[in-house]
């Protein structure tokens, strides 16, 4: 049975818990932070992810893992999201450690437990799998991934069998 995507209501009850977030670490800090973008387009195995791209700061939720173990995610990532980018607007990104000891200390700030995976049971979550390609070299065939194949494409990457030590053609 495959889990249906968090609902519209929910996904708002997401955004309320991150900029509630936000706002009470800028409370206890004495700062204001903007609320970067939020959402609901991630896929795979993580409930969360905070990234910059291109100078733009927004944090990615899981839509299906937040529909199954809603209240947990609610109350655990959501402030590990916020966490990662206050510590980005306070520190810097490139300054710190992902999970160090400045992430540990937003968290408890926030009333979180500083923790840094969660183990779910991801039955009935569409997990992404990458594609593979099939190369040829001089002695066998190799499946790669879809990155790697991407990289022989834009000319910025080679493999060589580690047998033959011949280099990996595209087989089509």
């Amino acid at each position: 049975m495959t889990i249906e995507p968090i609902t519209e209501t929910r996904q708002q009850q997401v955004m309320t818990a991150t900029r509630h977030c936000i706002q009470q670490a800028g409370q206890l800090l004495g700062r204001e932070f903007k609320v970067p973008a939020v959402t609901f387009d991630l896929q795979g195995r993580a409930a969360g992810m905070y990234r910059v791209h291109r100078r733009q700061r927004h944090i990615r939720y899981n839509p299906y893992i937040f529909a199954k173990y809603f209240s947990d995610n609610l109350a655990n990532t959501v402030p590990h999201e916020a966490a990662h980018y206050l510590t980005d607007m306070l520190y810097g990104l490139r300054n710190i450690r992902p999970h160090g000891e400045e992430w540990r200390a937003v968290m408890r700030m926030l009333g979180a437990e500083p923790a840094v995976t969660c183990c779910y049971d991801l039955s009935g979550v569409p997990l992404r799998r990458q594609r593979r390609f099939s190369y040829r070299c001089a002695c066998s065939s190799h499946a790669v991934s879809t990155v790697r194949h991407n990289r022989v494409l834009r000319g910025s990457g080679k493999y060589v069998c580690r047998q033959c030590r011949t280099e990996l053609v595209f087989a089509s």
